[in-house]
């Protein structure tokens, strides 16, 4: 990998960094598609929105009816990829609405976005990576702790522009994914970096620090790195069976 990878980004005007403090989901999601119809017509230029939201569930197209609360609670149906997680406090959330350069590498957008956050966690003192089959950033497993995540992502790209983006739990109330299956997966835990780092650790902190890194990884200043985790072994020698 060269010490500086080819920006992504279509075009050669700086990055706008909104920092919009908290804002209600349904407010955020009408403001990025108004920003979004704006970069596709060449009548706005590319923005970096960061921020929190209110307690909400929001759910992507591949969400399965089981991996919902099934007590009833709300749940905002989006048109991004993954599946359903939550989104509140203490948790920075940032969506890039950003046309790509041609030719249009979704999977090499997404990698970008896990390597800046990958670079926050190392700055703040913690060592995550990817997982093979899974988006996101993630710990590996620790005894009896299983792989972790920490910063998820889900993205829509339409007409060439990016929506949505990523969230990095910080010092965040856990207990809001014990309702859902987080992303689709039933085999991994979520955590946060102050669970990790054993102090607090606000959105105030993280936030220029990802605002940094993402732009970094955008321009390609940030290189991507292969960061895989290695795959978890089991403790004792046995049989595995695969439920179909």
């Amino acid at each position: 990998m060269s010490t500086r990878d080819k920006s992504c980004r279509a075009d050669t005007r700086p990055v706008v960094v909104r920092e919009v403090g908290t804002i209600d989901y349904q407010a955020a999601w009408d403001l990025q598609r108004e920003l979004a119809e704006a970069r596709a017509e060449d009548t706005g230029g590319d923005t970096l929105l960061l921020l929190e939201h209110p307690s909400v569930y929001t759910a992507g197209k591949r969400t399965q009816p089981d991996e919902r609360p099934d007590d009833g609670t709300p749940v905002i149906d989006v048109d991004r990829g993954g599946k359903i997680t939550w989104h509140g406090p203490g948790q920075l959330v940032g969506y890039p609405i950003v046309k790509l350069s041609d030719p249009i590498d979704v999977v090499a957008y997404v990698r970008r976005v896990e390597e800046a956050l990958i670079a926050v966690c190392a700055r703040l003192g913690l060592r995550t990576g990817r997982v093979e089959g899974r988006s996101g950033v993630w710990l590996a497993c620790a005894g009896d702790r299983p792989e972790r995540k920490i910063a998820a992502i889900g993205i829509r790209v339409q007409r060439g522009v990016t929506m949505h983006g990523f969230e990095i739990n910080c010092d965040a109330d856990l207990s809001a994914f014990d309702r859902i299956v987080p992303c689709g997966i039933r085999d991994a835990g979520v955590t946060s970096l102050t669970a990790e780092l054993g102090r607090p650790v606000p959105v105030a902190e993280v936030l220029p620090l990802a605002r940094e890194a993402v732009l970094a990884a955008l321009e390609g200043t940030l290189p991507v790195s292969d960061h895989w985790l290695p795959k978890a072994e089991p403790s004792s020698p046995g049989v595995t069976f695969a439920l179909r």
